[in-house]
């Protein structure tokens, strides 16, 4: 139970880690719900390649667009590419890192779907029985047979129990025959990934890795800033209702009062406390103008550092600041006119 624990804690560290797991966890739902999955071929000349590939590849597309709705990132960067210019500009160096690391993490279910489809032959099987090569493999000189009827023949080769085909080719070495070029086509794509990680994880850092390293930064930082802004929000949100809540018992206490019902009346401690939060936003009209304010201009990210002041008591303006100098020693040189 402690090491799931330890588990949960790091994948909860900050996003990066949150979304390998996320990822890590539709893999394997992906290979648990294509080994639950109830495979039938339906064994017709014009409908097994439809059904084959399909199997093969609508899932895949569903898995990658499930990655991208379970990113949280996506709507930050929607939002971050939808927004005004504003006081901030718009770094396309960052969109395209945030949509590359979102593509990548997309990914992996679906080609984790791929490798165990191509793997297991089964769709392969379905989709291309009609083009086996009955020349090289079987009988293609069976009387009475004409193309038509090759082909529903062929079709039945999946379905084992309703085959009548033997005479023409073998259904065990027909479906061998698919099966060793599925699982080649698997293995090449399993290799394929592997060399494609590989190449990109080592000769990124050669090339563009203070390009890459900026851009992960910002990535980071509108991440984080949009989570700081978020609980920002809900504290105001939650002093504000405070306050108004107080506000409302107080005028109703107040009420009471007026019409001689005496009650004890105490005052809130955290009142003052809650009051300062509000930073001055104490209307709706206020917070709504703000939040539109934070949207169209988001302030630009240059912190003004402190200002020292100058001779006269005032802060210098658009002066270096410069580290006060050791103090000077200072010689007393006396002459005797003895």
């Amino acid at each position: 139970m402690d090491k799931f624990r330890m588990i949960f804690q790091f994948f909860q560290s900050n996003q990066e880690s949150f979304m390998n797991g996320i990822c890590g966890i539709m893999a394997l739902a992906s290979t648990q719900m294509y080994s639950a999955f109830d495979f039938n071929c339906p064994c017709l000349p014009h409908y097994n390649l439809a059904y084959g590939l399909g199997i093969l590849l609508v899932p895949p597309f569903i898995l990658f667009l499930l990655g991208f709705v379970l990113n949280n990132n996506i709507s930050m960067l929607a939002e971050e590419w939808r927004r005004p210019q504003g006081q901030r500009g718009k770094d396309p160096a960052v969109l395209r890192y945030m949509f590359c690391s979102m593509a990548q993490r997309a990914m992996i279910a679906p080609a984790v779907w791929l490798s165990v489809t191509l793997l297991d032959g089964k769709c392969i099987t379905c989709a291309f029985c009609t083009s086996v090569p009955v020349e090289t493999l079987g009988n293609a000189s069976h009387p009475h047979l004409s193309q038509g009827e090759i082909q529903r023949v062929l079709a039945r080769i999946p379905c084992k129990e309703i085959y009548n085909g033997q005479q023409l080719i073998a259904n065990e070495v027909a479906v061998r025959y698919l099966r060793c070029i599925s699982q080649a086509l698997g293995w090449c794509f399993v290799l394929l990934m592997t060399a494609l990680a590989f190449l990109v994880r080592s000769i990124r850092p050669c090339f563009s890795q203070a390009a890459f390293l900026k851009s992960r930064y910002w990535s980071h930082y509108i991440d984080i800033e949009r989570k700081l802004f978020d609980e920002t929000c809900a504290e105001h949100a939650r002093s504000f209702a405070k306050v108004c809540i107080q506000q409302f018992f107080e005028g109703m206490s107040t009420d009471l009062v007026a019409a001689h019902c005496h009650l004890p009346r105490k005052a809130p401690a955290d009142a003052g406390e809650a009051a300062e939060k509000l930073l001055g936003i104490t209307n709706q009209g206020t917070m709504n103008m703000a939040l539109k304010s934070w949207h169209r201009c988001k302030p630009p990210l240059n912190l003004h550092p402190p200002a020292f002041p100058t001779g006269n008591g005032q802060a210098g303006e658009g002066e270096p600041l410069t580290h006060p100098s050791a103090p000077r020693r200072e010689t007393a040189a006396y002459y005797s006119w003895v």
